[in-house]
């Protein structure tokens, strides 16, 4: 009788074995992340979640991509074809990052080309409160090296007025909630041609 239970527990251990080679197998590696996904046999250090023994299927870990503390969104004054949907605000209640990010963009507003300088970038940070007003007025954070103050108070004003122009963006209540109080830096980067624009050799 002891020797039956003993060849059954055998048996159990080696499937258990066999069933997580084979689960390995089909695991993918989730770069970048730095842990690579094991099973409930292994030792080693694993994602988060991870895959039953027994699942027949590809077996790939649920990971959670959560965002920075600071949430950070790059406006071109001229957006490439690829990225022109990202720059058209969305006709909802903004309900993700997405959506936010999306609002900022299409409401940027870059100085005359008689004013701007080609090449110029900007970054400002701010946070909005639940009601997606602004908390107090934006705050330069960088810009571009060698610039004069004129050219850095223009770029800076026309910041101001792009996001008074926009606030307060409506958010749906779970997105409020999830941003108020949080950093946001945008940076602002003046890619337009503006030599042809104004008209100069």
């Amino acid at each position: 009788m002891l020797r039956r239970i003993v060849i059954c527990l055998i048996t159990v251990i080696l499937g258990f074995a066999a069933g997580a080679t084979h689960a390995r197998q089909r695991q993918i590696n989730p770069i970048p992340f730095s842990h690579s996904p094991c099973s409930v046999l292994d030792r080693g250090p694993c994602t988060p979640y991870f895959c039953s023994v027994f699942n027949h299927g590809p077996c790939i870990p649920e990971i959670d991509y959560p965002y920075g503390e600071n949430l950070q969104v790059t406006v071109d004054s001229v957006p490439s074809q690829e990225d022109a949907a990202k720059y058209q605000k969305p006709n909802h209640d903004l309900d993700n990052i997405g959506d936010l990010f999306a609002a900022l963009r299409s409401c940027w507003s870059p100085p005359p080309a008689d004013s701007a300088r080609e090449g110029m970038q900007m970054t400002v940070r701010f946070s909005f409160k639940r009601s997606g007003e602004m908390i107090g007025t934006p705050r330069l954070t960088f810009a571009t090296a060698g610039v004069s103050a004129d050219t850095r108070a223009t770029y800076l004003k026309a910041i101001n007025a792009s996001l008074d122009a926009c606030v307060p963006l409506k958010f749906t209540g779970g997105l409020g909630g999830a941003l108020a109080g949080r950093p946001i830096m945008i940076r602002y980067v003046d890619n337009r041609d503006l030599g042809k624009q104004s008209g100069t050799p």
